[in-house]
């Protein structure tokens, strides 16, 4: 058997073994082990898996847990509802507002969660009861927060970016700004098929009552403390002054500040971020050292290479070969989690993007605006299906919710594709 051929062998078991329920990073080891073992023999083998955690495992790392430790404190602290109640407070009178409100709220936190789940669940509970006490539709109200939720992965700091980064070697710090205009690009699609939707049917966002001005600059009390986390945090990584880990240390660090200050922080809640960000960063850095076993496997099988000459030997135009892997990316989005994809994909399919002669960063933006698309969309859609238990909606009407905005999903994409300097823009003027 040549060794492309044990190479995708390899893979269709790694995916049973996926699919009978066993951890991602075990399958990675098992699967990378015995795959380098059988190619290169079993004393090479050893000496890898001994060898490679120590190897790949180093300062950079720091980013995941930091920056995860950012997000925890200030979703325990609750400042997700006070984001909600000040943008709501400045666009809740329009019709619509309070699901644009949620998006434009989702997008902030996002800048401090770098998850997407995690902001369905936390914008669900606090958007979507405010939404039914002014009779928004269901299909409406849950469309606005799972699709808000999918920014928590666009946006920086985003933990797939981070992924993406360590993976391919390429500037996590670069990611993160690539990634500022096109999240911000989103917000506005999704508000703009709101408006399109309320402009319709007026009885989805009913327009609620307006609110002095005065009080709508005291609600930014809670927002422009976690305006200035992200700024500072994006600022220093852009001006040089932090590499992406110290920017996650201060980001860290000045979220509890603020919290503190603002008297949202107790000591239970600050015991209950560390062990959350401590159970998922021991959960990514595991499937860290798992991917990094089985990229060593699938380098020594070939198949990457292999892959790549094939696509790019085959007749056709290199965007229409772009088009062909990121609607696999949405069929996997569907019902994967946007790290296992990225873990599971980028190994094989990013030297085939460099052999097409495209731009690491961008791809690295497109990739992960995809992955979000397959999160939202029909007939699975992680996202739909834990905001269905979250606020206790039906599937079907959030399948029927989500269309618009899906459209509006494919609108930006296509954008961001033809034209790259939307996400490169910022990088070249570093």
């Amino acid at each position: 058997m040549s060794a492309e051929a044990i190479g995708i062998l390899g893979i269709v078991v790694l995916l049973i073994l996926m699919l009978c329920n066993i951890r991602l990073g075990t399958c990675f080891i098992i699967v990378g082990f015995i795959g380098y073992g059988v190619i290169s023999g079993w004393d090479k083998a050893f000496l890898m898996i001994g060898m490679e955690p120590f190897a790949q495992m180093n300062y950079t790392f720091t980013v995941v847990p930091l920056f995860l430790f950012m997000g925890a404190i200030v979703a325990v602290s609750g400042i997700n509802a006070d984001l909600y109640q000040a943008v709501r407070k400045w666009m809740g009178h329009i019709r619509g507002g309070l699901a644009m409100a949620t998006c434009v709220a989702s997008g902030i936190f996002a800048a401090v969660c770098g998850t997407s789940l995690a902001g369905v669940v936390a914008m669900g509970n606090v958007a979507y009861p405010e939404m039914k006490r002014y009779k928004y539709d269901d299909r409406l109200s849950g469309a606005a927060i799972a699709a808000g939720g999918t920014l928590g992965i666009l946006i920086p700091p985003s933990i797939p970016f981070i992924l993406y980064g360590l993976i391919t070697e390429q500037s996590i710090g670069k990611l993160f700004i690539a990634g500022i205009i096109p999240g911000l690009l989103e917000i506005l699609f999704y508000i703009l098929a709101i408006y399109i939707m309320c402009k319709i049917n007026p009885k989805y966002g009913p327009a609620g009552p307006r609110v002095v001005f005065k009080e709508k600059v005291l609600g930014l009390k809670y927002v422009w403390p976690m305006l200035l986390i992200v700024s500072m945090v994006l600022g220093g990584i852009y001006g040089g002054i932090f590499t992406p880990t110290e920017a996650g240390a201060m980001g860290a660090f000045s979220s509890i500040i603020v919290c503190l200050l603002l008297r949202r922080l107790k000591k239970s809640q600050f015991r209950e971020a560390l062990i959350e960000t401590t159970r998922s960063a021991a959960m990514i850095i595991f499937m860290l050292i798992g991917a990094f076993i089985f990229m060593r496997f699938i380098t020594v099988s070939g198949l990457p290479n292999t892959i790549s000459e094939f696509i790019v030997n085959i007749s056709a135009p290199p965007f229409l070969i772009i088009v062909g892997i990121l609607s696999v990316y949405i069929l996997l989005g569907c019902f994967m989690d946007a790290l296992i994809i990225v873990l599971l994909t980028v190994p094989i399919i990013y030297p085939t993007v460099l052999a097409l002669g495209y731009h690491p960063i961008w791809w690295g933006v497109l990739m992960v605006r995809v992955i979000e698309v397959g999160m939202v969309t029909p007939p699975f859609g992680m996202n739909l299906f834990v905001l269905s238990k979250a606020i206790n909606v039906s599937v079907g009407k959030l399948y029927r919710g989500i269309i618009p905005f899906t459209i509006a999903d494919f609108a930006h994409i296509l954008l961001l594709a033809f034209f790259p300097q939307l996400s490169l823009f910022l990088v070249n003027l570093i």
